[in-house]
């Protein structure tokens, strides 16, 4: 593998867990250093890491607190 991706992969941990639950993406990233941003979006679309699941999260509360401040009144 690629130095520059196996410190970039080292650099963050949610990388270095999806790489090892995903094994197969080791031989895709050694065959094709390219793929890196392929890999990069599925592990932010498995661990919702983008940033429109970041704003559905914060509706989410947001939401919930309502509900919350409402049952209280």
């Amino acid at each position: 593998m690629d130095i520059r991706i196996k410190l970039f992969l080292d650099s963050n941990p949610d990388y270095k867990r999806y790489l090892r639950s995903n094994s197969y993406w080791y031989k895709t990233l050694i065959r094709n250093p390219e793929m890196i941003d392929a890999f990069i979006s599925e592990v932010k679309e498995k661990y919702k890491l983008r940033t429109t699941d970041k704003i559905n999260n914060l509706i989410d509360k947001i939401d919930m607190v309502s509900k919350l401040i409402n049952v209280l009144r």
